[in-house]
């Protein structure tokens, strides 16, 4: 190519935002390849012409997100992977009333939020496509962690209740809560068919009669629609075409027909197949029936933040998101991050990124529904990713991260949006703000009232010294670690490293041992800033007290948040998740919590680590009206 097309195609692509150019963790200057970038501008259509944008009244840009209403306060709570939790009434996962029994116990224990993560609908149809930041759908909520038994209608339906009650679903039942990881394909075979015969009782009973529920379910639908009847529909075509066809994983595997939300044979459908379609709808309307019955219980136990939601970076290329407005997504890219000190070959994680210039030629229309959908009956909203605002790294498909370069993303205008929807719905919001961070966009980020999000691990200074409580900003969460990133244990003992080595995940026998090498530093290091505060020091087998030694080290600082994660309150070496791994090679998203809920208080770990955090963070004490 001659220096003069060189020129025209990096003008090209700054017109369009591409990055050619970008710093790593190392300090070290990438220029994206020519083939990148021609693939990241055939992505985004950019030789096309795009629709003007609709006419919009100029944003009147509360200029910041909500705030905590208690001035000063320092507030904590759990962060649970709800699939996760164990109790001795759920059907081997985690479900909503589990999540109100935990929000109660938090309560009593002076928490103030309870974080999740993404609630995201996932597939019904493959269970085991598990993690729920792959999701079909951002804007509805996964069915799976639904109360069977909380539903009233099954109350009134007796097949039901007898099927339950029989000894072999109870041996069943018995079965998928006593297994070490989340059966995610056995909970399904439960779930589905008893949701099937309770939205038989309801559609027979109610609907046809259209009696007092019955109404409630088409007021639910009707002012939900816009968030919640495209992914009804195209969850009652997946079934239908996985049905026929085995390899039908996604819209992209169906007939060509239905790959259209418009078309004729969708409408077609839609009209043919209504009470397919009802059943999804039925379970999105429980499923928000229950998550604000643990919202409510937050309330009436008197916490200020109440449920911390967690928003996805990007949704399933073959799911119901993509498949409504494709034409936003470029789908022959995925996004990712370059290679780091954790992930040397950088990562991939399969999902297509909005065109920027088709986001904005929407009116934002997609941005503002998922912050509603997300924000609803929260107090808190976790954006994952969010230097996502400013820029995503995008991977052309069929090459490596290495191949990547970075695109920007209209930042302003989305930091408008978001701080007009937080204010509106009262959410405060935090910025998962980890791994290459642009300089300034903390900055930015902090004079829009986003939350930053700080992991002690990572807040070390240049010399690998942790920093010091005094020194970590109060606009800020403070977190021991992530759902990413080893617990407390598994830090202490390299299990996460021993798994990549396993796994040979290190490109070299040198950067394994330099992995190794760190983290026994880190040890030394982390010991060392616990006896500066006055802590005793570690021991070398990492007892209870200790952990909740490192907890009230993180709860001295001024960061307004802090959460602590349940694997760390019970000594689990083992992570959520092992980030560039399948799921052949290490069980993500599907590991239990040690204990049941209705064991914590006699336990009694949990109320020690609350304890412990709440000694270094006292609500304040509200003065006295005059």
């Amino acid at each position: 190519m001659t220096g003069r097309d060189d020129a025209e195609l990096d003008a090209l692509c700054e017109a369009h935002g591409i990055v050619t150019r970008y710093r790593d963790n190392w300090d070290e200057e990438h220029e994206a390849p020519a083939a990148t970038k021609r693939a990241l501008l055939a992505a985004m259509g950019a030789l096309e012409p795009l629709a003007a944008p609709p006419a919009r009244e100029p944003l009147m840009r509360p200029a910041k997100c909500a705030t905590l209403a208690e001035d000063g306060a320092r507030l904590f709570g759990p962060a649970i992977q709800l699939y996760a939790l164990r109790s001795k009434r759920n059907w081997g996962i985690g479900d909503f009333t589990d999540l109100a029994a935990v929000i109660a116990q938090s309560a009593r224990q002076g928490a103030a939020l309870v974080g999740i993560n993404p609630l995201h609908e996932l597939f019904h149809d493959r269970p085991e496509a598990a993690s729920p930041y792959s999701p079909s759908s951002r804007l509805t909520v996964n069915p799976m962690y639904l109360d069977v038994e909380a539903i009233p209608d099954f109350a009134e339906c007796e097949d039901a209740r007898a099927t339950v009650r029989s000894a072999p679903f109870q041996a069943r039942l018995s079965a998928l809560r006593e297994t070490e990881l989340v059966d995610h394909t056995g909970v399904a075979a439960a779930k589905w068919p008893l949701l099937a015969v309770l939205f038989d009782h309801f559609r027979l009973t109610h609907l046809a009669s259209m009696s007092e529920r019955g109404r409630a379910f088409r007021t639910f639908v009707e002012d939900n629609r816009e968030r919640v009847f495209d992914a009804a529909l195209f969850a009652a075509l997946q079934a239908h075409h996985r049905r026929r066809d085995d390899h039908a994983w996604g819209w992209p595997a169906w007939p060509p027909a239905y790959r259209d939300r418009n078309s004729e044979a969708v409408r077609e459908f839609a009209r043919d197949h209504a009470d397919a379609v009802d059943f999804h709808l039925y379970l999105q309307w429980q499923a928000d029936l229950q998550l604000a019955h643990a919202a409510q219980v937050a309330r009436e136990e008197g916490m200020p933040v109440g449920l911390y939601r967690d928003l996805a970076v990007g949704a399933n290329p073959g799911g119901a998101e993509t498949w409504r407005e494709p034409q936003l997504f470029a789908a022959s890219v995925h996004i990712g991050a370059p290679p780091d000190d954790f992930n040397r070959g950088g990562q991939d994680w399969g999902l297509p990124p909005w065109i920027p210039d088709r986001l904005s030629a929407s009116g934002y229309a997609p941005w503002v529904a998922l912050l509603r959908a997300n924000m609803r009956h929260a107090g808190a909203l976790r954006i994952d990713h969010v230097m996502g605002l400013l820029r995503l790294f995008w991977v052309p498909a069929g090459t490596t991260p290495a191949d990547g370069a970075y695109v920007r993303y209209p930042l302003s205008d989305l930091l408008a949006l978001l701080a007009l929807e937080s204010v509106r719905s009262g959410c405060i919001v935090v910025g998962e703000d980890l791994g290459t961070v642009p300089d300034d966009l903390r900055q930015t980020l902090k004079g829009a009232g986003i939350y930053s999000y700080r992991v002690l691990y990572f807040e070390r200074d240049a010399a690998g010294v942790f920093l010091p409580p005094d020194e970590y900003p109060a606009h800020a969460l403070v977190a021991i670690s992530t759902h990413d990133l080893p617990t407390l244990r598994g830090y202490w003992q390299g299990t996460d490293l021993a798994a990549r080595e396993a796994l040979g995940a290190f490109p070299t026998v040198e950067v394994r041992d330099q992995q190794f090498g760190e983290r026994h530093e880190g040890r030394a290091r982390l010991r060392d800033a616990l006896v500066r505060e006055g802590f005793a020091s570690l021991h070398d087998d990492l007892s209870p007290d200790d952990v909740f030694a490192i907890h009230a080290y993180a709860a001295r600082t001024a960061c307004a948040l802090m959460t602590f994660q349940l694997e760390d309150v019970f000594g689990q070496a083992l992570q959520a998740n092992l980030p560039a791994t399948m799921d052949d090679q290490y069980p993500n998203w599907r590991r239990k919590l040690a204990l049941p809920i209705e064991d914590w208080e006699l336990d009694g770990r949990f109320a020690a680590m609350c304890a412990a955090i709440r000694r270094e963070r006292p609500r304040p004490t509200p003065s006295p009206s005059n």
